[in-house]
């Protein structure tokens, strides 16, 4: 038996960061780990260019919506998974992940959770 491990964005969606940045119009937050390898770093600077500018978790998953998978993603995935176990590893956020995981065939993935207070505004990861 095998088992085949993806990333998410970049290979199966596209960059959820980069979208939001453009939806938005803050540049600013098209930064992702190829620039910045440092997650934590990158990711408290996310957080508080997002304070910044009154966005929290309600504004990212707008855009998310509005997502759809890579051409052929989801029959990549549906190929894939006939013949061995699919699984997802990704340094997204579970907030971030279920509506694309719908669009995807509900594969099984691994990520992050958003810490993220009752107002909306995300507080940590």
């Amino acid at each position: 038996m095998y088992i085949t491990c993806l990333d998410l964005e970049g290979v199966l969606v596209p960059e959820i960061w980069i979208a939001f940045a453009e939806a938005s119009g803050i540049p600013e937050l098209k930064i992702t780990t190829r620039e910045e390898p440092d997650y934590d770093k990158l990711m408290k600077y996310r957080i508080g260019i997002l304070r910044e500018h009154g966005l929290g978790l309600k504004e990212i998953q707008e855009t998310i919506a509005k997502i759809d998978p890579m051409p052929g993603a989801k029959e990549f995935l549906d190929e894939l998974r006939s013949f061995t176990q699919v699984i997802i590893i990704s340094d997204t956020f579970s907030q971030f992940a279920g509506p694309l995981m719908k669009k995807l065939g509900y594969p099984t993935i691994f990520c992050n959770t958003l810490e993220v207070a009752e107002s909306g505004e995300i507080t940590g990861f």
